[in-house]
């Protein structure tokens, strides 16, 4: 027991079972808050998916900004200035 831990180093009885139970709350406090593995997992699947929606997204707007810059230089070809 930590306790015994901490008396046997000269910490007061009292004030060793104090110490170890505020360890002990501490440890098990939010146990119910943390990640398991499988939250882990759901978590990299969903930031590969959304990876993958921007990755998408971004060669869209690419191809939709050299198509406007085409259409612009061929339209400036045309037009008598």
């Amino acid at each position: 027991m930590a306790a015994n831990t901490l008396e046997a180093a000269g910490v007061e009885r009292r004030q060793a079972e104090a110490h170890a139970e505020a360890l002990r709350q501490a440890a098990t406090a939010d146990r119910d808050e943390l990640a398991t593995k499988a939250d882990l997992a759901a978590l990299k699947a969903d930031l590969a998916a959304l990876e993958a929606r921007m990755t998408a997204n971004l060669y869209r707007a690419l191809w939709f900004q050299g198509g406007t810059i085409i259409a612009i230089l061929t339209a400036l070809r045309f037009l008598p200035l």
